[in-house]
């Protein structure tokens, strides 16, 4: 097996911003990933319900996706009013690919340490691998430590040494990738449309348009 993997990036998106966007970027480079699938959520299990409708969400995605074409707009969650779970999503994603793909969930180190809360969290690794992109300053060698025992447990078991194993196999591996300090929050954007302030420059101008055009988030 040598095939290149599919990414899987989820969230509300409320809104996307250029930290999602780097982040996917740093993925599909230094992972060698073939595409990557942002999916946005439409009930989280785990936080308040987003603050844009499901349409305003795809809209800014969508606009902040063109011109990539590695970058693949997935509708599969946002439209469902049950709470959405990443274990049943990948096992749509794998039922749809098939057993050899590989599939990566891609996240940021402060969901990761928080996965062992996550619905069915240990089948996850029988779906994908998980590719932690750990930000500088923040390695997360210095944290899992302190972390819940089953999920260190899994950590030190799975964690890959390169990229490489991620096409090896289709599933069940640990990577941990850098990523670049950018520090942007969906949270600090809509408080900056709240006081009106600007926001370019921290999300693609025709997202921060596209915003400003609807008012949202005011």
């Amino acid at each position: 097996m040598n095939q290149a993997p599919i990414g899987i990036l989820g969230g509300t998106f409320d809104p996307v911003h250029n930290g999602h966007l780097r982040l996917a970027q740093e993925a599909l480079e230094q992972c060698n990933l073939a595409a990557i699938h942002f999916i946005p959520s439409g009930t989280p299990p785990h936080r308040n319900a987003p603050h844009a409708s499901a349409i305003q969400r795809l809209d800014m995605i969508r606009l902040a996706l063109q011109g990539n074409a590695a970058f693949v707009l997935d509708e599969r969650e946002i439209y469902r009013i049950d709470p959405c779970y990443t274990v049943d999503t990948l096992t749509a994603l794998r039922a749809e690919h098939g057993m050899q793909q590989p599939l990566c969930l891609l996240m940021g180190g402060d969901a990761f340490l928080l996965l062992h809360s996550w619905h069915e969290w240990k089948s996850l690794f029988e779906l994908s691998h998980i590719v932690v992109m750990q930000r500088v300053g923040h390695p997360l060698g210095n944290t899992i430590n302190g972390a819940n025992d089953a999920l260190r447990d899994e950590y030190r078991t799975r964690l890959a040494p390169s990229p490489r194993i991620l096409c090896d196999s289709p599933a069940g591996a640990i990577l941990v990738a850098d990523m670049p300090a950018l520090e942007i929050s969906a949270t600090d954007i809509r408080k900056r449309c709240a006081e009106k302030k600007n926001i370019h420059y921290l999300l693609p101008d025709v997202v921060a348009d596209y915003i400003q055009l609807h008012h949202l988030y005011t």
